[in-house]
């Protein structure tokens, strides 16, 4: 069997992608396709190629006659993804609370493994928990055998990426991120679905307010001091 190697464009834009996400490359800022093959040591095609296809996703602009601009933030495109994410998570955390021939529980005492777990237990890493973070909203809408709604809900994940990682540069959000995870985890174990759904869209909101306050000045600061 033979196996599928990525193209050069596609390289090219998975790397673009993961400098935007981490912030290496912040709203706003301009580049061009000759800046980034010699960076990357390529040619312009597949830059060409790659920045094309991130601009189709949203990530970029063209501008005429003067390269390439990362796209600035749009909070209303925000407040829409976030408005969708709520709905297909609250809608497998009603899944999950039921017994389904599709369902696998079992990844929930996966979850608790790490989000259930004393003080002392917990990490302090921004990153890691970055990561553990989207896996636990991931894994929730994973564990409903629905992989429509895993399609869609893995769309809107790396459209709203660039926003939730900023969540973690202050250590009280990722004090409340495991609090709130771990009371949602515990209701859906115990199949409370009322409260899992109510505690699920409160635990959303919350981090759809942080967003709005986020300011390019702070993403200027968190790269800068290399927290994201």
């Amino acid at each position: 069997m033979t196996v599928a190697h990525p193209s050069r464009a596609d390289e090219v834009y998975q790397q673009l992608k993961r400098d935007i996400a981490d912030f290496r490359l912040v709203p706003g800022d301009r580049i061009t396709e000759t800046e980034i093959s010699e960076r990357l040591s390529v040619s312009r095609t597949p830059v060409r190629q790659a920045l094309f296809r991130l601009r189709q996703e949203g990530y970029v602009d063209v501008l005429f006659r003067s390269g390439w601009q990362v796209r600035p933030f749009d909070f209303d495109k925000f407040d829409q993804l976030y408005d969708l994410r709520r709905v297909i998570e609250a809608e497998a955390v009603q899944r999950l609370c039921h017994d389904d021939v599709r369902t696998d529980r079992s990844v929930l005492h996966n979850l608790a493994r790490i989000w259930l777990v004393p003080l002392q237990a917990r990490s302090s890493d921004q990153h890691q928990v970055a990561e553990w973070d989207e896996a636990f909203h991931h894994q929730l809408v994973a564990a409903t055998g629905n992989v429509e709604m895993v399609r869609v809900h893995q769309g809107v994940t790396e459209r709203i990426r660039i926003v939730r990682r900023l969540d973690f540069t202050y250590q009280n959000r990722i004090d409340i991120t495991y609090a709130e995870h771990g009371q949602i985890l515990q209701a859906v174990l115990d199949r409370r679905q009322d409260e899992a759904v109510r505690l699920l869209r409160a635990h959303i909101q919350s981090s759809q307010t942080e967003v709005r306050h986020i300011t390019l000045h702070q993403v200027q600061q968190a790269r800068a001091a290399g927290q994201v």
